[in-house]
């Protein structure tokens, strides 16, 4: 079965994930793979420590696409010329952009995202709001012409949600409704998928069909169960995988999957068939 890893990047690309052994990031990487739910080794990640090892980590896990997000935080910088310079070349590589109009300002930020799409052909843009400073809501209009523009460039908008927000207000999914609302058109993903408030999460998927959730790492925590409930009801093709490696081993997760109680005819949407469509990749 093919299989698209929505949140997938090298331990190389940052010491947030490990990327220089006996660190304390090193160290942190680890304990959360130990966190959620990792099995064996726990430093699986040095594998990806250079760019082979982690092709060959996405080849023997039988990727048909890994995704590799860019992040542009206050306490995190993922330049999108870094994601660019790990894609280009390697066809089963997919770049995701970031920007911060709080950080860039307004015009700096759409010439930087216009720039990443068009030039260096990434395939999205991500935004984290509640990991700026101070922390805002995805409906903030700060964030309002970079919707407009992921428009304007045919390109989904990816959102950083999750218990690792600094400040657990700002994991709240009911902001969302507002831009789903006013850009139906606009794919919208949100990884991590407003976990641990599955039940509100689901509940804006069910209102606006252009929600998609990646709980990636958290569909194998407590509480999931709701996910797998509404794609094997009404979501089934609003819930997409990603392993979050390297805080989760991909074929661990990919084997996990299959364990959840997915319906059949669903896994190969989850896996494949719903990111597929929202990159425009040919089945």
């Amino acid at each position: 079965m093919k299989v698209i890893d929505m949140r997938c990047r090298p331990a190389f690309l940052h010491d947030f994930f490990g990327a220089t052994p006996g660190s304390a990031e090193h160290g942190t990487a680890r304990w959360l793979n130990r966190r959620v739910g990792t099995i064996g080794n726990d430093a699986h990640f040095e594998q990806s420590l250079t760019q082979e090892g982690f092709l060959e980590e996405v080849h023997n896990a039988g990727l048909a696409h890994a995704v590799v997000v860019g992040r542009h935080t206050p306490s995190q910088h993922l330049p999108n010329e870094k994601i660019h310079e790990i894609v280009r070349n390697h066809p089963e590589l997919i770049g995701i952009a970031a920007v911060d109009p709080s950080i860039q300002g307004e015009q700096g930020a759409i010439d930087a995202a216009t720039f990443a799409i068009r030039e260096l052909g990434l395939a999205g843009l991500d935004l984290e709001p509640g990991f700026c400073e101070p922390a805002r809501h995805p409906d903030d209009p700060i964030y309002w012409p970079i919707y407009e523009l992921a428009g304007q460039l045919q390109v989904p908008i990816f959102l950083m949600s999750g218990p690792t927000t600094p400040d657990p207000r700002f994991n709240d999914p009911a902001a969302v409704a507002k831009v789903a609302q006013a850009f139906p058109q606009l794919p919208i993903v949100i990884y991590h998928g407003y976990w641990p408030n599955v039940h509100q999460a689901i509940g804006l998927a069910f209102r606006y069909e252009n929600i998609k959730l990646v709980p990636d790492m958290y569909l194998f925590q407590a509480g999931s169960d709701v996910y797998i409930q509404a794609a094997n009801s009404f979501m089934s093709g609003q819930l997409l995988f990603g392993s979050s490696y390297p805080f989760r081993p991909i074929g661990q997760s990919i084997d996990d999957v299959a364990k959840l109680g997915l319906k059949e005819s669903v896994i190969e949407d989850v896996l494949y068939n719903n990111a597929a469509t929202l990159f425009g990749i040919e089945p």
